[in-house]
């Protein structure tokens, strides 16, 4: 069984991961399984910077296969903010009810609620390059959070073709039209040819 190590502590994201790469056979490891690694800072001005960032820590200090997922919410009449402050935007520690409440009392009266999830994400080896995939969902922001599934801001991204939103999604499929999900289809493909 091969091992790769995911460079996250988000439960969702790992979740995730385990879904599309135990089944290829790899056992998945996450930054739980590294305590004396610390905080790895994301210094990046793009989601690439800040995935390589991520996995090269883990590559660098443990010679291990890594890979690192950085993605985030961008709308367009926030200027495609929050982008890669997704995560702390409004601070780490403000439940993402609070933020997804704020994001709706701020579009109330805006019309344009384009907005898209972009994932990417890189994977580094010992000796090599790092290699970066990238996706986006496309999305509007909908006028109330729906559904129990899914995480972050997942109630309030609603993807038109299934009419639902992330969070109203089956497991199956979030991950057939998700950023990650075709990211990591992406990085599976890749894997088979040249892990």
């Amino acid at each position: 069984m091969k091992k790769i190590a995911v460079a996250s502590t988000n439960e969702g994201k790992i979740r995730e991961f385990r879904q599309m790469l135990e089944p290829e056979g790899y056992t998945v490891l996450t930054l739980h399984d590294f305590p004396d690694l610390g905080e790895i800072e994301e210094t990046g001005k793009t989601f690439s910077e800040n995935a390589v960032i991520k996995a090269k820590a883990l590559t660098d200090r443990y010679g291990i296969m890594a890979i690192s997922d950085d993605s985030g919410l961008e709308i367009d009449a926030f200027d495609r903010k929050p982008g890669v402050m997704s995560a702390r935007w409004l601070g780490h520690d403000t439940p993402y009810t609070e933020k997804n409440r704020i994001i709706l009392e701020k579009m109330k009266d805006i019309t344009d609620r384009t907005c898209r999830y972009v994932c990417a994400i890189a994977i580094t080896r010992p000796d090599m390059e790092p290699v970066v995939f990238e996706d986006t969902a496309e999305c509007t922001i909908a006028y109330e959070p729906k559904g129990e599934n899914g995480f972050g801001y997942d109630p309030i991204m609603y993807f038109p073709p299934l009419h639902k939103t992330m969070a109203e999604m089956t497991k199956d499929e979030k991950n057939g039209i998700s950023h990650r999900g075709k990211a990591i289809e992406k990085l599976k493909v890749w894997l088979y040819e040249n892990a």
